[in-house]
């Protein structure tokens, strides 16, 4: 394939929009016809070439001129060696609630970090993980304004990386999608988010990751980090650059990540394989193709509750450490004799396992058309495809192996195929940027779990749960469903610039999403008399969806803005009970909850002020959210015997309110700081088997009402230094309040040297393009704190082990040389 789109632009004169030999101006429109008709091939017949088709002229002012003064306020500087590619669209940036965190901020974290850890120094978001760089999936979390992760969409150059949560039914993780070095920028709607996004669930906003573009100049980039426990990321990247004179060009990365985990035993191991292929065509037209391996081996922290937490202390977790001795420890307590340091802990049994483990593969790749057929109107496709196999294990001791054994490995194989296309138009003209779009996408979400047979003690080798599950055979299956889900939107928007610095925006959504559940297993001797949820199906609908906004620049470095939009979250796949969706329950319990079924939905309003000049930055933004229908799991029926159903059980009133402000004193120095209020209230009490719990007004699960974030930096000629702090008030473990985890400070420092100047200097830099160290301090206080929250779900009241603690301490020191 790549062969032939380099065949077909081989002779091409274009790069970039900057003319090599000049033409007439209809051997420019046959060219680029040619190569077209050249291409419609490799789209897989979905673009049809226009028969007016012709270049775009090599000045495209024309096109959203007062987009661009907005733009230039919001986008993050830049430069071109960091996003030579990134196409600016002015729908994209005439919205006041967007917020862009470019590649020089993502590249200052720690070597391999999550960039979402990166994107919660803005106000209002936070980030939770167990470990420093936030690579622990079933760790990791987000929360914006109050909305969990799976409330917030996510994409990737516009493909849908689906749900971000653990057992993700419809996609994966970012950061199994594209290595964080190879992240050109995030645009991120902290409001409701784009209609624009392809997503099924952005009730709180969207998260829009753009890949770097391969570099128009031969070189690579090679860079080494190393931390406490153990801890050693590598990162490489091969840049072709030009490969023929219409620009051909691209770059394959390789990344590795392994560090022991800070307690217990076992290591985090992933490693990824990123490849991206540019085609420019004219002035204004290009060819893009993406391609993404991922392999991902964790051994997981344990779990725990305020009881573990407050009885058992900080250091907790599974029995495993690599050795015979740590299988003995497991097995004993699985007859019940359990070690000392667990004597004040109340539920022993679950106070520590042998093992867990997540263990995923994934592919991932698009082939993109982006094309200028006027100069007034442009038109985008593309086709994506998605697979994804996955093994989460967990040690069971509350159930034997048949040899004997008083424990068993329980595995989850859930699989991910899936397909899709999206297609888009932008039509210049007066004074409007209007656009038009559809997504459609199919996923066929496979669940099971299957029991594996454990020794008996001095008998054999426990199972690797990080290793290869080919060779094994289960004893025993505990369930399995297919769902299969197809989806399809349209959009359609216009951005009106009543003046340069004055924009309004309008536009609407509809969604059409139908998901049947089959081929349905359910294990009757372990689980009881009744079936898994199979044959049934749920549509959600909704044929407008609608999205105001307005932005202003008033005198000079002021903007206000506004934003209204409305947004339903389709029904959410799940794998048997491990979150509210409705096909995650017995036929029974599907049968109870069908009838009173909806789709979650809400009305978000934000209202913002910004001031922007060479010596402060100062920002205050104010938002409202009422959501309805919120979905739950609860017990229903009889007490003696309840059925646990999946229901809607009212709604949550949302008023919050950011403020930031940046004071830059001096040249180089730079002086962050924010705070952020959000009271997020249950509307309603919910009534589970056969008990009232009062929720109605508490504060939602989770989500802290006070956040503060400061830092600090100083740059000189080519040292940097920055040291940073944030305050995380107290959260509720559980709906109606009664049980919380205490709040924290979290301290980081970090500091950076680059050598470019000194080697150039020296003259020894003519191979070494560039070359800097940095070092940095996590946790510089070493404090306690309790992290993510909810990875198993909330109590109605009381306590529940579902929630992990933070890293302590550590230290990074990274190597990285561009050539």
């Amino acid at each position: 394939m790549v062969s032939n789109l380099v065949f077909c632009f081989a002779g091409s004169t274009q790069e970039n929009g900057m003319m090599q030999h000049r033409a007439p101006a209809t051997t420019k429109r046959g060219r680029t016809f040619k190569h077209l008709m050249c291409l419609s091939s490799a789209l897989a017949g979905i673009l049809v070439v226009a028969p007016n088709l012709q270049a775009a002229p090599a000045k495209t002012a024309k096109r959203s001129q007062a987009a661009t003064h907005n733009a230039t306020v919001k986008r993050s500087p830049v430069t071109a060696k960091e996003g030579e590619s990134v196409l600016i669209s002015a729908r994209r940036r005439a919205h006041g609630t967007m917020i862009s965190v470019g590649s020089a901020q993502i590249q200052k974290a720690v070597p391999g970090t999550n960039p979402l850890k990166v994107l919660s120094q803005q106000p209002g978001i936070m980030f939770q993980s167990s470990d420093p760089q936030g690579l622990d999936t079933w760790s990791s979390q987000i929360y914006m304004h109050g909305f969990m992760q799976n409330q917030i969409s996510t994409t990737l150059d516009d493909v849908p990386l689906g749900e971000l949560v653990y057992r993700n039914y419809n996609g994966l993780n970012p950061i199994q999608a594209i290595s964080s070095e190879n992240v050109g920028r995030m645009d991120v709607s902290t409001g409701a988010g784009a209609e624009s996004v392809a997503s099924t669930n952005n009730l709180g906003g969207s998260i829009e990751y753009v890949s770097s573009d391969p570099k128009e100049k031969t070189g690579g980039t090679l860079s080494q980090t190393f931390g406490s426990y153990n801890m050693f990321h590598t990162f490489a990247r091969f840049d072709s650059g030009k490969l023929t004179p219409s620009g051909t060009r691209f770059y394959v990365s390789y990344s590795r990540n392994d560090t022991d985990k800070w307690k217990g035993g076992g290591n985090q191991f992933t490693q990824q394989v990123n490849a991206k292929f540019v085609q420019p065509i004219g002035n204004d037209s290009s060819i893009k193709a993406f391609f993404d391996w991922s392999d991902l081996h964790q051994y997981l922290y344990q779990d725990y509750s305020l009881d573990i937490l407050h009885n058992g202390g900080y250091y907790i977790d599974n029995y495993y450490n690599g050795k015979n001795s740590g299988y003995a420890n497991a097995y004993h307590a699985a007859q019940g004799n359990y070690p000392s340091y667990l004597n004040g802990v109340s539920d022993k049994a679950d106070a520590a396992y042998y093992d867990g483990s997540s263990n995923i593969n994934d592919y991932f790749g698009y082939l993109k058309g982006d094309f200028a057929l006027t100069d007034r109107l442009r038109w985008k496709t593309t086709v994506y495809g998605h697979g994804q196999k996955t093994l989460l294990t967990w040690s069971n001791p509350f159930d034997a192996s048949p040899n004997g054994a008083p424990m068993l490995e329980q595995v989850k194989r859930p699989s991910i195929a899936r397909y899709g296309i999206l297609s888009s138009l932008n039509y210049d003209v007066a004074h409007n940027h209007i656009e038009a779009g559809i997504w459609y996408e199919n996923n066929r979400f496979l669940s099971s779990m299957y029991g594996y047979e454990q020794p008996l003690l001095g008998q054999g080798s426990p199972i690797n749960s990080v290793g290869s599950f080919s060779k094994l055979s289960p004893f025993m299956q505990f369930y399995g469903q297919a769902t299969n889900t197809n989806t399809f939107t349209a959009y359609a928007q216009d951005t009106y610039h009543i003046l340069p610095n004055l924009a309004l925006h309008f536009g609407f959504k509809s969604l059409l999403n139908v998901s049947h559940a089959g081929n349905a297993y359910y294990n009757t001797a372990y689980y009881g008399n009744d079936a898994m949820a199979g044959g049934v199906g749920l549509t959600t609908f909704r044929a407008f969806l609608p999205h105001i906004s307005g932005d202003w620049h008033f005198l000079k470095h002021h903007e206000l803005y506004f934003d209204i939009a409305e947004n339903v979250h389709a029904y959410p796949q799940a794998q048997f009970k491990t979150a509210a969706s409705p096909f995650a329950v017995t036929q029974s319990a599907y049968d109870i909850s069908r009838p009173g079924l909806k789709p979650e939905s809400d009305w978000a309003y934000a209202v913002g002020y910004r001031y922007s000049d060479r010596f402060m930055d100062a920002t205050v933004h104010a938002y409202r959210v009422n959501f309805f229908n919120r979905l739950q799991m609860i017990s229903s029926g009889a007490i003696i015997n309840p059925q646990t159903i999946v229901a809607n059980v009212g709604g949550i009133t949302m008023n919050g309110v950011d403020a930031g402000l940046t004071l830059r004193p001096l040249r180089g120095l730079a002086f962050t700081n924010s705070l952020s209020y959000n009271h997020s209230t249950y509307d309603q009490n919910v009534k589970s088997g056969g008990m009232l719990y009062a929720t109605k007004g508490s504060q939602v699960v989770a989500y802290p009402q006070f956040m503060y974030k400061t830092a600090l930096s100083y740059t000189w000629h080519d040292l940097e230094a920055h040291i940073d702090a944030s305050y995380t008030s107290r959260r509720n473990l559980s709906y109606t309040g009664d049980t919380k985890v205490p709040s924290y400070w979290l301290t980081n420092f970090g500091t950076r040297y680059n050598l470019t100047n000194l080697l150039k200097s020296s003259g020894r830099g003519q191979f070494v393009k560039g070359l800097e160290i940095d070092f940095s301090v996590y946790n510089l206080s070493n404090s306690h704190y309790v992290s993510t929250m909810g990875e198993n779900g909330f109590p109605l009241s009381g306590d529940y082990q579902s929630f992990l603690v933070g890293a302590p301490r550590q230290y990074f020191g990274s190597v990285k040389a561009d050539f």
